[in-house]
């Protein structure tokens, strides 16, 4: 019998309906686990070391309705992205030692079996938590949704909904580096202040602020929107499609407005889309992922030169993983939120 090590776990009770609460997310301190891999595994055994809070996890706390990614399974630990490292492999693309970024299980060590969400991590001149974020699946979903399905041009007018996001603050800082003019939108003062000051956004406003959307988002466009990444929906989406020009472009990210609801709302004004000529692209990040080394080759330089730069909300421990991921939802966070669960 190979030696047992304590593993302690994050565990999902039962399927949320609404918003989730911390309560919805139980620490498992009992569960154990053998750090020496079953004889003939092709798995990989990683230590855990820092876990990524992202809003598309809220449709995985449901019972799944043909969502694109499984629900959780209650009693079972949840998953996400997150950085680990190699204990043992019975893979030979990884061996003890690597560093690697991909789907993980929000617990102190996993085994991986499905080893095609798993890459290794080559430059380690970064700080290791970027591979959760701008150099993760966050950034590679800014990148094919900003360049791959907006294909920007300079000079263009783009709008960016919850913009200071794990998400939102790259295509902000992308679109600038394309010569665009950019605006974001956020929910406080701080995060408005860090679009501006920070990520060097031509503009920003809080949207809890405004009565009127659809007036809010004329005044900073005075001229339409060109290139809109959606990360919002609904109330949201309707003023911005009153906004759009012609031949405007819509990349959908996500939705975080309606994750919680039990009725989503409705878009009364998508007529906007024919009279106007505008594509609307929703997309999941995954199918992009054979990109990610020209993702890399692009933006690793930027970050070094620091022509790019990426805020972090990070919480210590597993134990504060229920309260980082269920903060998300009403917008608590600044940045990209972050679970440190060991540091090496």
């Amino acid at each position: 019998m190979e030696q047992q090590v304590k593993n302690k776990q994050i565990v999902l009770k039962n399927y949320v309906n609404g918003f989730p609460k911390e309560s919805d997310l139980i620490l498992n301190a009992s569960a154990t686990i053998s750090l020496k891999l079953p004889e003939g595994s092709k798995a990989v055994l990683v230590k855990n070391l820092y876990l990524s809070c992202d809003p598309y996890m809220r449709g995985r706390m449901s019972e799944s309705k043909g969502s694109y990614v499984d629900s959780f399974t209650p009693g079972s630990p949840i998953a996400g992205f997150g950085v680990a490292k190699v204990l043992d492999s019975g893979h030979s693309n990884f061996k003890k030692g690597d560093l690697v970024w991909g789907l993980t299980g929000w617990e102190e060590y996993s085994i991986i079996n499905s080893l095609e969400t798993l890459f290794k991590i080559q430059d380690t001149d970064v700080p290791l938590s970027y591979y959760t974020g701008i150099l993760g699946m966050p950034g590679m979903t800014a990148y094919a949704g900003f360049y791959e399905i907006c294909a920007p041009k300079k000079g263009e007018y783009v709008f960016v909904s919850a913009a200071s996001g794990a998400v939102g603050q790259l295509v902000g800082q992308f679109a600038k580096l394309s010569g665009c003019y950019v605006v974001g939108s956020a929910g406080t003062k701080e995060k408005v202040d860090l679009l501006k000051n920070k990520f060097g956004f031509d503009e920003a406003f809080n949207y809890k602020e405004e009565q009127d959307l659809e007036a809010a988002l004329k005044r900073y466009f005075p001229n339409g929107i060109d290139i809109y990444f959606e990360n919002v929906g609904g109330k949201m989406l309707e003023a911005v499609l009153s906004n759009m020009r012609f031949n405007g472009r819509i990349s959908a990210c996500g939705m975080i407005s309606q994750y919680n609801l039990e009725q989503g709302e409705g878009v009364r004004n998508l007529v906007n889309i024919v009279t106007k000529s505008v594509r609307m692209q929703g997309f999941i990040v995954s199918n992009y992922f054979h990109m990610y080394p020209k993702f890399m080759e692009m933006v690793m330089p930027l970050i070094k030169e620091g022509k790019i730069c990426y805020i972090e909300d990070v919480a210590e421990g597993l134990e504060s993983g229920p309260a980082a991921l269920v903060g998300l939802f009403s917008g608590r966070n600044v940045g990209k939120q972050v679970v440190v669960v060991a540091r090496e």
